[in-house]
């Protein structure tokens, strides 16, 4: 914990004392993003202003880089001769008056701890998202909505700011703090000028140019979207405030988008399929579509199975990944992430593990099942991946991606591309049969791929549960005649199956799902060789006899 500026005092004020409330700020911010150096802004501002100021940070260790929280109490007015005032070193819930979030989910964040409440709390937060390791884990789409996320602090902040800071500091090639500064200022809650406050962003002496810009812009923003301010709130003012109307919100609307229409994603998907292989194969993308749609089946279930298609058809493989590392924009992309100027050297260092079953994928049919019958049977040392180090800025480690990625057209002679078209086509044959006759049916299998994602075990995983249910719930639906009525009492347990799979890793809640009893053989685990290895003794130097 480190505190800066006046030193507390433990004597208590006389009972004629006006007792002067503090501005109490709390930042929640992420790390690398530049809070302590807010923090310091402000402690500096106030320094120079004249006002009693102390500020502390809580460093945290969090799922997404880090968080840390940093507080900031200070007067508005010097303290009188004689006196010092009593700062506390960490916000107490009910008792903050500006929070600021460098990303959605700290302010909800702050609003769950009980920093920020109605009666009190002015909450200035980016409206984009850094997504936890829980939600990147999940197998399903575990990302929080965002929409609930912003209800939620709109509906418990006196006032709310959502702003795109995340496309301000972008645009101006800076750093969040700045331009949560410029908010900050812009909100007109602090008891210094403007002036003061670019003044000592331009003494820091980094970055002056591009601070002071996207201070200027998220200042601009925030002084229009927020009304005049008044006094600095006190208990008397926060009791005045509960029996007030309900104050207004300066966000923008929380309403959900809507969803692509069925033209909409068939242009997606093709123009996602041409960049993946060629036109004939975003061509053979929309006339697969185009049987679907001849059955005149339910449009949600079309809409779904559009969207999955595009997917499928594209699966990362190896050679995609090389292509996807060695593009101009994602050059372009690392040098503005990492503030990289004209005249800077970037290097870049990827870290891969191939293996031979990667390498198989790629390879020709017949050559591939040969590599992966030799994994299975032999399993030597290596097979499973190497950890290597490329350099991608490098002409040795750009041409070794770029000779991966010039594969592209071998694609469609590949064993995984042979495989994953059988299954795809299985799949359609399925989907064509029952989107006529039974809605709910469709839309659950139109949404069975989605198990089919990852790359390496947890492909192998998904392809196995995906397998599983198609043949436990799909296939035995799909004789000849097929029954609406069948489909209809089948549809339910299809879902129930499909979001048993999403459930964890093992899939053990899918085999409760469907039925199989615990001590019964897992068939979604794969073989797993045992292999003997002789020990290997050194021989040991021993004195000749008689010594």
């Amino acid at each position: 914990m480190n505190a800066s500026l006046s030193a507390p005092s433990l004597r208590a004020p006389s009972a004629s004392a006006t007792v002067q409330q503090p501005l109490c700020i709390l930042i929640a911010a992420l790390g690398g993003e530049g809070g302590g150096v807010l923090a310091e802004w402000l402690v500096e501002a106030a320094t120079r202003a004249g006002l009693p100021v102390q500020g502390t940070s809580v460093p945290g260790v969090a799922q997404r880089t880090g968080a840390t929280s940093y507080y900031f109490e200070c007067l508005a007015e010097a303290a009188p001769p004689g006196k010092q005032p009593v700062f506390a070193l960490m916000p107490v819930p009910g008792r903050v008056d500006i929070v600021l979030a460098s990303e959605l989910l700290e302010a909800t964040r702050m609003v769950e701890r009980g920093f920020i409440t109605p009666g009190r709390t002015l909450l200035i937060t980016a409206r984009h998202r850094v997504l936890t390791t829980a939600e990147k884990m999940a197998m399903a789409d575990g990302r929080f909505d965002d929409h609930k996320l912003l209800a939620a602090t709109q509906a418990l902040s006196q006032q709310c700011l959502a702003l795109d800071l995340l496309a301000i500091t972008t645009r101006h090639r800076t750093v969040i703090s700045a331009v949560l500064f410029g908010a900050l200022a812009g909100s007109g809650r602090l008891p210094w000028p403007r002036a003061l406050s670019e003044q000592v962003i331009r003494d820091g002496g980094l970055g002056v140019d591009a601070s002071l810009a996207g201070f200027a812009e998220a200042f601009a923003q925030a002084a229009s979207a927020l009304p005049a301010a008044g006094a600095l709130t006190t208990p008397a003012a926060t009791a005045a405030a509960a029996t007030a109307p309900a104050p207004t919100r300066s966000a923008q609307p929380t309403a959900t988008p809507p969803a692509p229409t069925l033209p909409e994603l068939l242009a997606l998907g093709e123009a996602r399929l041409r960049d993946y292989q060629d036109a004939a194969y975003a061509a053979r993308y929309r006339e697969r579509m185009a049987a679907l749609a001849a059955t005149g089946g339910d449009g949600q279930a079309l809409s779904t199975a559009a969207r999955h298609l595009a997917l499928w058809m594209s699966y990362e493989d190896v050679v995609r990944v090389a292509d996807l590392k060695t593009r101009r924009e994602r050059f372009e992309r690392v040098r503005a992430e990492a503030g990289a100027g004209a005249d800077d050297l970037l290097q870049i260092h990827e870290h891969l593990k191939p293996g031979l079953e990667e390498m198989a994928a790629i390879a020709p049919r017949r050559l591939g099942l040969w590599l992966r019958q030799r994994v299975k049977r032999d399993a030597p040392v290596g097979t499973r991946g190497k950890g290597v180090q490329l350099h991608t800025t490098s002409v040795r480690g750009f041409l070794a991606l770029r000779l991966l990625a010039a594969l592209k057209p071998l694609r469609p002679a590949s064993l995984r591309f042979a495989e994953e078209n059988a299954a795809i086509e299985a799949w359609l044959a399925a989907l064509r049969q029952v989107l006529p006759l039974n809605a709910a049916f469709a839309r659950a299998l139109a949404d069975l791929p989605r198990l089919r994602k990852g790359y390496s075990d947890t492909f192998e995983r998904g392809r196995a549960a995906y397998e599983h249910i198609f043949a436990a719930c799909v296939a035995p639906h799909l004789a000849s005649p097929l029954s609406a009525e069948a489909l209809a009492a089948a549809a339910g347990g299809l879902r129930q199956a499909i979001t048993a799979a999403l459930a964890d890793a093992e899939h053990g809640a899918l085999h409760q799902q469907l039925g199989q009893a615990p001590g019964r053989a897992n068939t979604l685990n794969k073989e797993q060789p045992v292999h003997f290895h002789p020990r290997v003794t050194q021989p040991v130097d021993r004195p000749p006899p008689g010594r």
